[in-house]
């Protein structure tokens, strides 16, 4: 039986008159990504600018366009491929709508193989500030993040920031008014040295620390870390134990999770009062772990000392 291979599958996100269609009509009319492969091109949102399919570099470019969110279904997809014979698709997707709903609807064999997120620098801090989570939805997969229409006068530092608050993957290119595109070469060092025999993470840093300790735990095994957090006891954790961390908010406050570590105890500290702030120092080892049922980062105590909660208590990237 010949094995299922992958519906190759093109993502362009952001909002409106964002540059998404322009360069979707500019990609279609390059030979070396046109080139007798028959495309779906799905659009789910139509602006100002139109699409020219006598300009694509070959016929085989089938246009379907979705209006309602509620359409994208396993079915209608299928369907909208198996229609035209198509080899692989092409989505320009509603700002506003939730990249979930796409990528829950998808048939099994369809796999993102590049996504793209565009915005209008111009626009892009007013979309960030009233609408953050549909902003941190767009970039937080993204391979590369386009700002178009950017000005010598605006700061690539308050776009960084922004970008790297939801993925610290993403490549991110700004492109003036006369189609001139600078790459961003900002680093991003951590804010804390790893290198220390005490690593100490700044209430500011805990998302931060949390996250690329989650991405990259080489960089921590045998590490020893201090660090302000919320310690609790519950029966459910293991003898010996107590989950310690902070609140995390990524995008907005509807997203706010609890970001936490078991910590080991090397003998019953009944000085931590449970549900209490805490100034704790821990080794990190990488090991299963009864509390997270996987593998995972676990915490050898070594001491602390109690403490104010952090201002604020949440932690965010930004």
């Amino acid at each position: 039986m010949a094995e299922k291979r992958d519906f190759p599958v093109y993502l362009f996100t952001g909002f409106l008159e964002a540059g998404k269609t322009r360069f979707i009509q500019e990609t279609l009319e390059d030979k070396r990504f046109c080139n007798g492969e028959r495309t779906l091109l799905l659009v789910c949102e139509e602006g100002e600018e139109e699409y020219a399919p006598d300009q694509f570099a070959d016929r085989t470019v089938f246009i379907h366009v979705v209006e309602d969110k509620d359409q994208l279904t396993k079915e209608n997809l299928a369907d909208w491929a198996d229609a035209v014979n198509a080899d692989r698709a092409v989505v320009e997707y509603n700002g506003m709508w939730m990249l979930d709903d796409l990528y829950n609807a998808m048939p099994e064999e369809w796999a993102v193989y590049q996504e793209f997120m565009f915005a209008d620098a111009g626009t892009f801090l007013t979309y960030n500030a009233n609408m953050r989570q549909l902003t941190y939805d767009k970039m937080k997969s993204a391979e590369l993040v386009v700002f178009n229409r950017f000005l010598p006068t605006m700061d690539k530092m308050e776009f960084h920031k922004i970008v790297r608050g939801a993925s610290r993957r993403a490549d991110i290119a700004y492109e003036d008014p006369k189609g001139n595109v600078v790459y961003d070469d900002i680093e991003d060092p951590l804010p804390f040295d790893l290198n220390a025999p005490v690593v100490e993470i700044g209430d500011e840093d805990y998302a931060l620390w949390y996250r690329d300790m989650s991405e990259e735990p080489e960089k921590y095994e045998n590490k020893t870390v201090r660090f302000k957090g919320l310690a609790l006891k519950r029966e459910r954790i293991p003898k010996g134990c107590i989950v310690i961390g902070r609140h995390v908010m990524t995008c907005c406050a509807a997203d706010i999770q609890y970001a936490a570590l078991v910590c080991q105890l090397k003998n019953p500290v009944s000085e931590i009062v449970d549900d209490s702030w805490i100034n704790l120092t821990a080794k990190i080892n990488f090991r299963f772990h009864k509390a997270y049922m996987r593998r995972g980062p676990v915490l050898t105590y070594v001491t602390h000392e109690a403490c104010l909660a952090p201002d604020p208590e949440v932690a965010t990237f930004y």
